[in-house]
């Protein structure tokens, strides 16, 4: 491998990572069966890996997994705030590049994403579409692009990004639709968002929830776990929709529906989850009651509109670490988290380990399939194949101490007869 080129905080705070890391390996087995499996295999033997997830102890966990498989990985976060600089050490103690500050500049965390590409992967795993929109629109990193087998897309919003770059022709090499594979949206998007951006909340606020109203916009699979989970801790539930399907969905599950207009007033805490920009604007701002607290569980910091809120705050001050508070011009104070960024990295771990053993088994699995099959897709847009899908769940439950029934071959015969 060639020389360590790693941007990082301090190699000194490797020991504090490693024992995160060796956390999530205690309660992480199928990554771990996979890590194990990888080592006899070399699956990903002379191969580049550019990776750009949240920068904690499991995506840690997931790049060692990778390592082990005989893959060179080059690491960056795909969020500043989200980055844990022990962990990043620790990486770069187990041999991989890493490029990545907690707190990074605009410029710093531009440099990590353009020097984990430079470095020429053959595979690109992304959160968010980052890794992938750059290589596709820099110059310099398009000619890197005939060397690419492919990549996975671990989000929500990366996935809308890739889609738009397909339909528009722009994308030129083949692509992982991770996020759609049922392992990975039924249970990381739902429980895993559910629980992690609620812990965001408490360990950022110190607040009860019982007996407050909290307002969750937007209905897909992270918005029902936030709603759930909330729900769960006592409080009352409105969510804003701009689909007629999903906000029955959330009628007939329990909870109150209307615009954010009318939502603004009563809301005592505001998580938008919709994956598009200035879902809360200027106008809802002034709508608020005293105290309003606003975060964002949707990828970019795009959803709770920093920039008209800055414009229209009379004052801004710092109430409590990664709290920032707003006086508009009515005299009323409201409170953002984590800047507006991802809430339950920015404010928190992120999502449980046992949640993302699922998903990373998926990620890791997905990226195997691509060099397995390497020049032998039709389209550039994939999904997860069903059989791994599948496998991963039947070895979860398997881990989780679980049995389920299966077909005899009379009840697959009915199943499959169309003269039954």
């Amino acid at each position: 491998m060639p020389a360590n080129k790693s941007v990082i905080r301090d190699i000194k705070l490797a020991d504090s990572g490693l024992l995160k890391i060796d956390w999530v390996r205690r309660n992480c087995p199928l990554l771990t069966m996979l890590k194990e499996e990888f080592e006899q295999t070399k699956p990903f033997a002379g191969k580049k890996i550019a990776l750009s997830i949240h920068l904690e102890a499991k995506t840690a966990y997931l790049c060692l997994v990778l390592a082990a498989g005989g893959a060179e990985m080059y690491v960056t976060g795909s969020n500043p705030l989200s980055t844990q600089d022990d962990v990043a050490a620790a990486l770069v103690h187990e041999g991989l590049e890493v490029h990545a500050i907690h707190g990074a500049t605009s410029e710093e965390y531009a440099a990590g994403t353009h020097a984990v590409l430079a470095a020429g992967p053959d595979l690109i795993i992304d959160d968010g579409g980052d890794l992938v929109y750059l290589m596709h629109t820099d110059p310099e990193l398009q000619k890197l692009i005939p060397h690419v087998i492919g990549g996975c897309e671990e989000t929500t919003t990366g996935i809308i990004r890739l889609e738009a770059m397909n339909r528009e022709g722009k994308l030129r090499f083949p692509m992982v639709r991770v996020n759609n594979a049922m392992m990975k949206h039924f249970f990381d998007n739902r429980y895993g968002t559910g629980q992690s951006v609620w812990d965001g909340i408490d360990r950022t606020t110190n607040l009860v929830v019982a007996g407050k109203t909290a307002v969750v916009a937007g209905y897909g699979w992270c918005g029902k776990g936030v709603a759930m989970r909330a729900k769960g801790l006592g409080a009352r539930v409105i969510v804003t929709e701009i689909d007629p399907v999903k906000a029955i969905e959330a009628v007939m599950d329990g909870f109150d529906v209307m615009p954010m207009a009318e939502a603004a007033p009563l809301g005592d805490f505001f998580i938008t989850v919709t994956g598009c920009n200035k879902v809360i604007d200027e106008e809802d701002f002034l709508l608020m009651h005293e105290g309003a607290i606003l975060c964002n569980a949707g990828h970019f910091d795009v959803e709770v509109d920093m920039e008209g809120l800055h414009k229209l705050a009379v004052e801004s001050k710092l109430m409590r670490e990664n709290i920032m508070g707003y006086k508009l011009p009515n005299g009323i104070w409201i409170y953002v988290l984590g800047e507006g960024r991802l809430v339950n990295l920015a404010c928190g771990d992120g999502h449980p380990a046992e949640i993302m053993d699922m998903s990373f088994a998926i990620q890791a699995l997905s990226a195997k399939y691509l060099v397995e099959h390497q020049g032998e897709f039709d389209e550039l847009l994939m999904d997860v194949p069903t059989d791994v899908d599948l496998e991963t769940a039947r070895k979860k439950l398997a881990f989780m101490g679980k049995n389920i029934d299966v077909l005899t071959p009379e009840q697959e015969h009915y199943l499959n007869d169309s003269d039954v």
